[in-house]
């Protein structure tokens, strides 16, 4: 089930829509004609879909739906005490079936972009283009360090005993978040409005904050590298000069199991699509353009 929550002009203002998706009813934040060509937006951990605000406006011609993940922004949360990454995939492709939507472009930013690779990786033949925005992969683990990581997740669920952080305002908000994440102060206040909800006479964060405990799992690097082979679209990797650090011999063979890929470095920080997103719209239009030539 598809809910409109609104519209408005879809070129420049967003609207809101929901779909359900095995008992989660998930929020999505939706640009462009709705004949345009599909791209399900998918954003970073504890960011939510308001981080695509200021790049999908710059994007023509696209019907792009960001969703705010399981958890996240303004969507339900899980209902079990884990959020396993795999299962963000799962939700993605649960979405598109709810959306109706058979073929369609991945668009994702770090915890997003391995999502959107995993999920390509998943379904190949019904992902049109990739287009990552730093990250293309999830963490790993060696095999031998499956018991520990349980053992210490599953004994840090059960100690869990949040406290919601009460905060003034957005303005409040936004300066915490820039300060905690290195995140410049005009795209903190882009992002963390659909991260609060009211609270007395101020506000707290919408967030699960279950989504801090450390993943009971993490998949291998030859699990990743079994589905990065597997993606058999075009895909585009953005990086950030000044982003997020990685090891770039482990970068370097995972990126080799792409077949298609084409790689852009930019300036700016680990949002840098919320930073500087002029660039990152000129990069994924050329992309998007000369893969269709192509």
């Amino acid at each position: 089930m598809v809910e409109a929550m609104s519209h408005d002009d879809p070129a420049r203002t967003p609207s809101e829509l929901t779909v359900e998706v095995q008992g989660l009813r998930l929020a999505l934040r939706a640009w462009g004609p709705e004949d345009g060509r599909p791209v399900l937006a998918l954003h970073g951990w504890l960011d939510n879909a308001s981080t695509f605000d200021l790049l999908a406006p710059r994007l023509a011609g696209l019907r792009i739906l960001a969703l705010d993940f399981p958890g996240h922004g303004r969507s339900e949360h899980r209902h079990h005490p884990s959020y396993a990454f795999l299962d963000y995939v799962a939700d993605v492709i649960g979405v598109a079936e709810a959306l109706g939507w058979s073929r369609f472009t991945l668009l994702g930013h770090s915890l997003g972009a391995g999502v959107a690779a995993m999920v390509a990786g998943a379904i190949p033949e019904r992902i049109e283009r990739l287009i990552a925005i730093e990250g293309i992969a999830p963490l790993t683990d060696a095999p031998e360090l499956a018991p520990q990581r349980l053992r210490d997740a599953v004994t840090a669920e059960l100690a869990h005993r949040p406290t919601p952080r009460h905060l003034a305002d957005l303005e409040a908000a936004a300066q915490l978040r820039s300060r905690s994440s290195g995140l410049p102060l005009e795209s903190a206040r882009v992002l963390v409005g659909r991260s609060l909800v009211p609270d007395g006479d101020g506000v707290r964060w919408s967030f699960d904050p279950r989504l801090r405990l450390a993943s009971r799992l993490r998949l291998t690097d030859a699990h990743v590298e079994a589905f990065l082979a597997a993606i058999a679209c075009p895909t585009l990797l953005v990086r950030a000069r000044s982003g997020w650090p990685f090891d770039p011999e482990k970068q370097g063979r995972l990126l080799a199991r792409i077949r298609d890929l084409r790689i852009v470095d930019l300036d700016g920080g680990h949002h840098v699509h919320l930073e500087s997103p002029a660039p990152v719209a000129a990069a994924v239009d050329d992309f998007l353009r000369r893969a269709i030539e192509e």
